[in-house]
């Protein structure tokens, strides 16, 4: 035993650095001596680094190879060894020493390969990894057109598992709420309850091998811990389950150990409170740990009712966005830095509850981050619209069972999607991926994402998608025209996206109408209480194929552009939110932006308790969110209905009843015009030329005087946002001259560790009064000053509608680095220039 002692602790060895690669798959790749062909690479890596827009796909479609050579020490004997990826863009088939060990058929779920016995030890060991990303593979999602593009390469970590030969080879931990919910305050921070944990641990088979008899006698011992205080602690001795059956079923591979523990005073996980606790299984042999398995837990009660959903026995309305794990020039390949910056966008920038991983299980830093932040998921098996054949299909439940297994401790995950997206029904298919689900995993309802209403279904929740609002019509259809089956919970999975696309730089009456479409379709979904959830189409724009977007490679269907900028409509949901203050006017009012210069309609969007509206430095009115036309929205937008206020008043003389009438007629002809009065306005202009004695003349001056600006001094606007009394924001809006930049930098400290680390520059280009200049597009060069970092794309940074970005990639050196971004020498404003100091640790 004392070998064993000494040699079976878990360690987990970062295999990212030092990699070469070959777009080129062939039999010389086994040669070390060939290097031809190959370049030095880090993972997470793209087969290819794309252009902006305007590419075709198939330039990273390739059949390519990694290699790494790595020492396997000699003091491994007796130990487990295996290589983990956790994500390889498409098909993957690894070797060890020239021999084909493996294959892989999904680019989305982590596998393992046991190289064990295959190993040399003592010496270098050499792996290569065939990488095929060629859409034309009879693997999911591929068979059709995919409206996303899908990349290539090893563009998640790598790493070399050790562990004893008797080890877990898996812990499935089901932690439960099992009384009420006890609270001292409104919060879910003092809430306590009972709860209750059931885990299964499966084991290695090296039980049944007569080496580890002795092992029979270790014990697997339990600690749950909050914060650095053990809070439960169990122990469970393996001989307490070895017998014969437990023994063949081992052999079979599908032996488990099985238990459940009732514990007092646990906090619940919650999206206001997402309480997590550390649970250690430690397997033990007298005093030396054999393995540990760890991971963070969060108790909770999630449940799906015919009503809609209910975390912790309180209703929830889910309010999320749908996401792609793509990224600018690299597709895929970002490390966990970035993966965790998309979940604190979703979650402190647009105040979603939830998001759904379109259309493919993602990176576990993100799901992790999701966990951290209570930020519930919604995940799904790889797959657009194509079921293919049985080969397909079985490689499609495979991906089920991937999918459940490596995700099932994620307190974050409250749905998994076991249908292809937008697929038709195929009953027999889906019996078996919800079956899988299920058995996988019983604590956690099953769905599947559908266009098609009243379609067969087999899972606890139909999502849809709901693509029906065309901007005049309702924002959602009800419940009740999409399923018959009243009985089961029923969630919209995607609403507007392609129904109006939008770019950065598109027209101000465009932007606003693509927020507007956002609001409406919330407001609806809010109003229809038996609708559980609604996942807005999507977070960010993203590179596609040529069958859809705009025609450059691009769907502009995001509320954020591709380097996560926010577009107007990102404000809709960022305004309900309540931790950030938050105001935001959706025009620039320069009367040369609308058609026969009438402003139409604009809104403010925000979170404050008031926001009080001037003209000239003159208070013209105070706006609360009793005036949005959203009364089913938390913050909805604010209409601005008037420009005039009650100056006339002093300035004219005039009565109450007179400024009434003559304001409702100044601020109607300011928003949409003198043409196609409607009647409600015509009858206020009776008033004034019959019984105020008014002309069209004096009309017309009055409207000159409060209303119309040509050919006169500008007009500023000047909103102030207040909370609790006080004021927290003002947004100004006047003629502009000066334009300067402002850099939102994801983190200036980078850790280069276990593989490279990067900072996203989020680039505004913004005029005196600190507004977007939503015209501006251009690229701006950018300096580095120092060893530590480089560009990932290309060498300037893009703007497009005022807005841009830039990714920084450390390079294995320690240092202190300069970054400076520059707007063109033509531009006169001040801070034309900006300049960041990076601290880079290896």
């Amino acid at each position: 035993m004392r070998d064993l002692k000494e040699n079976c602790l878990r360690k987990s060895i970062p295999l990212n650095n030092d990699w070469e690669f070959t777009l080129d798959f062939n039999e010389g790749v086994f040669d070390l001596n060939n290097t031809k062909g190959f370049s030095k690479v880090r993972i997470p890596h793209t087969m290819v680094e794309t252009p902006f827009n305007y590419f075709d796909e198939g330039i990273y479609q390739h059949d390519a190879a990694y290699r790494k050579t790595i020492e396997i020490l000699e003091e491994w004997k007796g130990r487990r060894i295996a290589l983990k990826f956790d994500g390889v863009a498409h098909r993957a088939v690894v070797y060890l020493n020239g021999e084909r060990l493996y294959e892989n058929l999904c680019g989305y779920t982590s596998f393992e390969v046991d190289i064990t016995s295959k190993a040399i030890y003592g010496k270098k060991n050499t792996i290569v990894v065939e990488v095929d990303s060629r859409e034309d593979q009879n693997i999911p999602p591929f068979g059709y057109v995919i409206d996303y593009m899908t990349y290539g390469g090893i563009y998640r970590e790598v790493s070399l598992e050790i562990s004893g030969m008797l080890h877990f080879k898996d812990l499935y931990a089901i932690p439960t709420i099992s009384s009420d919910i006890k609270k001292e305050t409104k919060t879910f921070k003092e809430a306590s309850c009972r709860a209750n944990l059931k885990l299964q641990f499966s084991l290695s088979d090296s039980l049944i091998d007569n080496t580890y008899k002795e092992t029979c006698h270790a014990k697997i011992e339990l600690k749950l811990i909050d914060d650095k205080e053990i809070i439960c602690l169990r122990n469970y001795p393996l001989l307490d389950y070895i017998n014969s059956d437990f023994l063949a079923n081992l052999k079979e591979g599908n032996a488990l150990i099985e238990e459940e523990i009732d514990i007092e005073k646990i906090r619940p996980w919650d999206v206001t409170y997402p309480k997590l606790y550390t649970l250690v299984c430690e397997l033990k042999s007298e005093d030396m740990t054999l393995d540990v398995w760890e991971c963070k837990i969060g108790f909770r009660k999630a449940e799906f009712k015919e009503d809609g959903f209910y975390l912790n026995d309180r209703k929830l309305k889910i309010r999320g966005l749908n996401r792609h794990q793509s990224y600018p020039y690299v597709g895929y390949a970002m490390p966990e830095s970035m993966q965790r910056l998309d979940a604190e966008i979703l979650r402190f920038e647009l105040g979603v509850n939830a998001v759904r991983t379109s259309h493919y299980p993602q990176s576990k830093a993100f799901i992790n981050r999701c966990d951290e932040l209570g930020l519930l998921v919604f995940t799904e098996i790889p797959g657009w619209q194509h079921i293919g054949d049985e080969a397909w299909k079985n490689v499609a439940i495979r991906n089920v069972a991937n999918m459940v297994t490596q995700y099932r401790n994620h307190a974050s995950i409250i749905l998994w999607g076991v249908r292809i997206n937008e697929s038709v029904d195929d009953d027999e298919f889906y019996k078996k991926t919800n079956a899988v689900a299920r058995k996988l995993d019983s604590s956690r309802a099953t769905a599947g994402v559908r266009y098609l209403k009243n379609s067969s279904l087999l899972e606890d929740v139909y999502t849809y998608n709901d693509f029906s609002h065309d901007g005049t019509n309702a924002g959602c259809e009800p419940k009740k025209k999409v399923t018959s089956n009243r009985n089961k919970a029923y969630i919209i999975s995607e609403f507007n996206g392609h129904m109006f696309p939008t770019k950065s730089y598109d027209s101000e009456e465009h932007r606003l109408e693509h927020a507007i479409r956002h609001a409406k379709v919330l407001n609806d979904f809010y109003k229809n209480e038996d609708i559980a959830g609604a996942f807005g189409w999507c977070m960010f724009d993203y590179n596609t194929h040529k069958d859809f977007g705009s025609g450059d490679r691009i769907c502009y269907h995001g509320v954020m552009d591709m380097f996560r900028n926010p577009k107007l409509a990102a404000y809709v949901y960022e305004a309900m939110q309540g931790v950030r203050p938050v105001l935001e006017v959706s025009s620039s009012f320069d009367i040369g932006e609308h058609p026969a210069g009438s402003r139409g309609n604009t809104y403010i969007f925000t979170n404050c308790d008031s926001v009080k509206m001037y003209k000239n430095d003159i208070f013209i009115k105070e706006y609360t969110h009793k005036d949005s036309p959203f009364k089913n929205l938390k913050n909805g937008p604010i209409l601005v209905d008037d420009y005039v206020g009650d100056i006339m008043l002093k300035e004219e003389k005039f009565s109450k009843k007179q400024n009434d009438t003559v304001k409702k007629c100044l601020n109607y002809v300011a928003r949409f015009g003198m043409n196609h009065l409607p009647a409600e306005i015509l009858l206020e202009a009776g008033k004034a030329l019959t019984i105020y004695r008014m002309t069209f003349a004096d009309a017309y001056a009055l409207y000159q005087k409060y209303v119309g600006n040509w050919g006169g001094t500008s007009t500023a606007f000047r909103f102030e946002g207040y909370k609790d009394g006080k004021k927290v924001l003002t947004v100004t809006k006047k003629t502009s001259s000066k334009l300067h930049l402002e850099l939102d930098v994801s983190s200036t400290n980078l850790v280069d560790d276990k593989t490279y680390d990067v900072a996203a520059i989020r680039v505004k280009v913004k005029d005196e009064n600190n507004n977007l200049a939503c015209f501006f597009n251009d690229s701006l060069p950018i300096t580095i000053s120092g060893e530590g970092l480089e560009i990932i794309g290309p060498k300037r940074v893009k703007i497009l509608g005022g807005m841009g970005g830039t990714y920084l990639k450390t390079r294995g050196v320690a240092s202190k680095t300069k970054v400076r971004i520059d707007l063109p020498e033509e531009w006169s404003g001040i801070d034309t220039a900006k300049e960041l100091e990076f601290n880079i640790e290896c």
